[in-house]
């Protein structure tokens, strides 16, 4: 993986089946001295086989591919390569598809038809740890996710690492500013999954800023 600290270069590992708009996406990306295109692959299988030898900070992927899917290739990276952000871009909105990513542990869900500067910005974004959606996703998350259930209170605490979470804290990182064990941290972290009725950290942000239990200030600072 690209050592940040001394570089500040991000690796990405691009993967879309369409020759011209890897291309065009490659180019973008690599006008910007902070990123660098590590390895490009044409369909989930090369995708994964280039991840073993590359270990990017970023994988950005389309959701439909030959061999693997964007959803199957996110289950596996998340499982085996923790580390790595998954930022997907992709042309397709539906909800089946947005759900399926963010349960699956996609880091960022950005359509095609963002501008070049919101995708150079949301590969910074999740690289630096935070969670992205499309403007044009967000509303269909929230109220999915959201709806007419009720939720349970967060304790102070609680509270306290869901805000460090949507700045893109580690549980590491989020115990050693709470003085407190990463396996403690882990412990809060699935009791706000459970009162918030969400499964990732990229929904607990998003219904925590819908609810109104953080804010968006918060989340970028």
């Amino acid at each position: 993986m690209t050592d940040k600290t001394e570089t500040q270069v991000i690796g990405v590992l691009l993967a879309d089946d369409h020759t011209v708009v890897r291309k065009g996406i490659r180019d973008f990306l690599e006008e910007d001295p902070e990123i660098r295109i590590l390895a490009e692959a044409g369909d989930g299988q090369q995708a994964w086989a280039l991840l073993a030898q590359q270990q990017p900070d970023v994988a950005v992927l389309d959701i439909r591919m030959p061999g693997l899917s964007g959803i199957e290739l996110t289950e596996r990276i998340k499982a085996r390569y923790p580390q790595v952000r998954v930022l997907i871009l992709t042309a397709y909105d539906d909800e089946p598809y947005i759900f399926a990513l963010l349960r699956a542990g996609a880091d960022g869900y950005v359509l095609k038809t963002a501008s070049s500067r919101d995708l150079l910005q949301a590969v910074k974004s999740v690289a630096a740890g935070k969670s992205v959606l499309d403007p044009d996703v967000a509303p269909k998350v929230i109220a999915n996710l959201a709806g007419n259930r009720a939720i349970e209170p967060l304790s102070d605490r609680e509270l306290e690492v869901l805000r460090w979470v949507s700045k893109g804290r580690s549980n590491r990182e989020i115990g050693q500013m709470l003085d407190i064990s990463g396996r403690t941290v882990q412990g809060h972290l699935a009791n706000v999954f459970g009162k918030l009725h969400v499964a990732s950290r990229t929904e607990a942000v998003t219904v925590g800023l819908q609810r109104g239990l953080i804010t968006l200030e918060e989340s970028q600072t």
